[in-house]
């Protein structure tokens, strides 16, 4: 089995968490084509990461101010890459560390709202309520504050939106 790290010209190191990503693959079991990967630039990292065109893509910046595809970020941003990429551009002056998520875009539309994600409106509908009554979705452990509470559902209809492969 290939390592589960990607070590590319310019400063970047990457640990494949789940996936494969450019001959190097996670030992954990996927269900599903996906990507995980945790990226670290050095300062002065000038790469281009390769990616599967098939999979859509997503960075979030966790440390640092990299640009992503040119795109200045800062800690807590994540970019939406879309699909279509073979390769990434990433660059960082200063250190960076960047997770970066993948897989196959959903063969459906789905509604998304607030933590909760759902293939009809009915789905978020049920999501929130079992949430705010404390079923299916478990306990954060470590999380220090009490229970978020869901807010209140907008008044007008959640719609599905995306694209349809």
């Amino acid at each position: 089995m290939p390592r589960p790290e990607v070590t590319g010209g310019g400063g970047l190191h990457a640990t494949v968490v789940l996936g494969d990503l450019d001959g190097a693959a996670s030992p954990g079991t996927a269900y599903t084509p996906v990507l995980g990967a945790d990226l670290t630039l050095a300062a002065g990292t000038a790469a281009r990461l390769p990616l599967q065109p098939d999979f859509e893509h997503a960075a979030l910046v966790m440390s640092g101010a990299p640009e992503i595809d040119g795109v200045p970020l800062t800690p807590g941003s994540m970019l939406y890459l879309g699909s279509g990429r073979r390769t990434l551009p990433l660059t960082a002056d200063t250190p960076a560390t960047v997770m970066l998520l993948g897989g196959e875009p959903f063969a459906e539309k789905l509604v998304m709202w607030w933590n909760f994600v759902g293939r009809s409106a009915d789905d978020i509908v049920r999501a929130r309520d079992d949430w705010m009554q404390g079923a299916r979705f478990g306990e954060v452990g470590g999380y220090a504050g009490a229970r978020l509470t869901a807010p209140e559902l907008p008044p007008g209809p959640l719609k599905p939106r995306g694209r349809v492969r």
